[in-house]
């Protein structure tokens, strides 16, 4: 099973308050794809181990430019107290480095949990 990080959300994962997700990348994930989120995938120092958050089942996933965010995807992302634009400009900090604008497009991956 392929692993997915959640570095940024563990939290909204650990508590299940996150459905969806944005990714750059990830064009091949299709509906009824099990993955395994983990809190953080890359970067691991020597000795540790990934941790394991919850089996996962994709139920949607589509290209959407990263400013088309609706309140309800913000929720859904586990980000209740955010608006749209708080939320973007929040993801758009986090990814700096890749150039990320309210203009790029994204994958929205749907998912739910299944353990």
């Amino acid at each position: 099973m392929r692993n997915i990080s959640f570095a940024m959300t563990t939290k909204q994962i650990e508590n299940r308050t996150k459905t969806v997700t944005r990714r750059f990348g990830w064009w091949d994930v299709e509906p009824g794809k099990m993955l395994q989120a983990v809190e953080k995938g890359m970067g691991l120092k020597k000795g540790e181990k990934v941790r394991k958050l919850a089996e996962i089942c994709v139920v949607y996933a589509i290209p959407q430019r990263l400013g088309d965010i609706t309140q309800e995807d913000v929720v859904l992302e586990g980000f209740p107290e955010m608006t749209p634009d708080q939320f973007v400009e929040m993801f758009c900090t986090a990814h700096a480095s890749r150039g990320i604008t309210k203009n790029t497009v994204v994958n929205r991956i749907e998912f739910e949990y299944v353990d």
